[in-house]
């Protein structure tokens, strides 16, 4: 089910002023760990701080597909959480390796909403040692933005920041506010690219039909995104919008012709949104192995692509903006971002 908080007050900030703290000399054998355990994908960064942020020493990234089936059953299955105690395991030994002095492990969406998420979580801890911690749609959201927020485009406008994840799509308006910008409204929709694909079928999104299908899709998102639609500014200029998922990133690699994925020629990318509809479109007429034999795509991403594709359109509909930002980067970066922040870092 949808959560949300109501659009915070316009005002002064409530940051209470007082004497800057120097920054912390980083400390270079003092390493930090972010896992991201969502509906689709298990991911992991290993980091240390330096004087101008951190530096990724080990990253490990596998689709899981925990949520597969959830929106149906109510449950995990017995294979999806295999699978991904078994990603997990590769976790562990990684931040043993790196001897991760901090880390912060989450959980998102699938056990969030599945009836047994809880005795994943106690599975988790017994054979593996990771706790994770099921964060709300909030924190989700607010680490989104603190991990990917540099991006932003220029300009003294609001913006809209979104993850399009597995099970749910988190959307975010800020506005600018010192170094770190301001959240004024979040809005957390329970369709992502498993959730909506499953919503919908996979039979209707191969049929002849699949273009109605990918439309029903659309509106299905929309609806989704309704409320936070209603908290939008009316006299909008100079507006930003920046996306943080797989989704965006495949796309901005179709866009660019990737032979390959590259996340140097990706992260931070702004792409004119008339292309990114373009692009949508295309993908939504393809039937899976059209979208399969498209590089970046390939079979792991083919049949939840169009989903994604439908979110993104359905976004673009309420924020039209002149140009999407490209991020690979969120949750995990805001992770680390926090516990560097916490033992005196200044990022």
């Amino acid at each position: 089910m949808a959560q949300d908080a109501a659009p915070q007050p316009r005002g002064r900030s409530s940051r209470r002023a007082g004497p800057a703290k120097p920054p912390r000399r980083f400390q270079g054998d003092r390493s930090y760990g972010a896992l991201d355990l969502g509906t689709n994908n298990c991911r992991l960064l290993i980091a240390r701080p330096t004087n101008d942020g951190f530096k990724v020493i080990d990253a490990f990234s596998r689709i899981v597909r925990l949520g597969e089936g959830l929106s149906t059953s109510g449950r995990l299955s017995d294979d999806a959480m295999d699978r991904a105690v078994g990603a997990l395991g590769i976790c562990a030994q990684k931040l043993k390796r790196r001897n991760v002095t901090l880390a912060r492990s989450v959980a998102t969406e699938a056990c969030r909403r599945a009836a047994n998420g809880r005795q994943f979580i106690d599975r988790v801890r017994r054979e593996t040692g990771i706790a994770l911690d099921i964060i709300a749609p909030q924190e989700e959201a607010r680490l989104a933005v603190l991990g990917c927020h540099k991006l932003l485009a220029p300009g003294e406008g609001p913006a809209v920041i979104f993850d399009i994840g597995g099970g749910s799509t988190e959307l975010v308006l800020v506005e600018p506010d010192g170094d770190e910008p301001k959240i004024r409204a979040w809005w957390s929709a329970p369709w992502g690219v498993v959730s909506l694909t499953e919503s919908e079928g996979r039979e209707a999104l191969e049929g002849p039909d699949r273009v109605k299908a990918y439309e029903r899709m659309r509106n299905r998102a929309r609806d989704g995104f309704a409320r936070f639609a209603e908290w939008l500014p009316k006299d909008r200029e100079d507006i930003r919008l920046l996306g943080t998922s797989g989704t965006v990133t495949t796309l901005a690699s179709v866009y660019l012709a990737l032979p390959s994925y590259d996340r140097r020629a990706v992260d931070g990318l702004h792409v004119p949104i008339d292309a990114m509809r373009d692009i949508s479109q295309l993908i939504s007429e393809l039937d899976l192995p059209g979208r399969a034999a498209l590089p970046c795509i390939g079979e792991e991403r083919a049949d939840l692509v169009v989903a994604g594709c439908a979110i993104l359109e359905s976004i673009l509909d309420i924020w039209p903006a002149a140009e999407l930002g490209i991020a690979d980067r969120g949750i995990r970066e805001g992770i680390l971002r926090s516990l560097m922040a916490r033992d005196g870092y200044r990022l």
